[in-house]
C-alpha cells in the first residue's frame, strides 16, 4: 500500500523493527523501532529515557519524509 500511496506523489515512512521485511516489500523510506511488541517504547526503560526514544525515532520519521531519495533508504536512529 505504501508504494501506491507514493506513486501518486505523497511520501511514506515506514516505522518497524523488521527492516528487511520492510526492503523486501518495497518500502522507501525506513525508520527502525525498539521491539515487535514495543516499537516505540521501552518498558524497562524510565518514563524520560522512553519519552526521549519516542520523540527522537517520530523526529526521525519527519526527517525522512522530506529528505528526497533515488533508492531505498534505512534511516539511522541512536541507540
Amino acid at each position: 500500500m505504501a508504494k501506491e500511496i507514493e506513486r501518486s506523489g505523497l511520501p511514506i515512512t515506514i516505522m518497524c523493527n523488521l527492516t528487511n521485511i520492510a526492503k523486501t516489500v518495497g518500502s522507501n523510506r525506513i525508520v527502525p523501532t525498539f521491539s515487535v511488541p514495543y516499537p516505540l517504547g521501552n518498558p524497562q526503560a524510565s518514563p524520560e529515557e522512553e519519552w526521549a526514544m519516542r520523540k527522537h525515532r517520530v523526529e526521525v520519521a519527519v526527517e525522512a519524509l522530506q529528505t528526497p531519495i533515488e533508492e531505498q533508504t534505512v534511516f539511522a536512529v541512536k541507540k
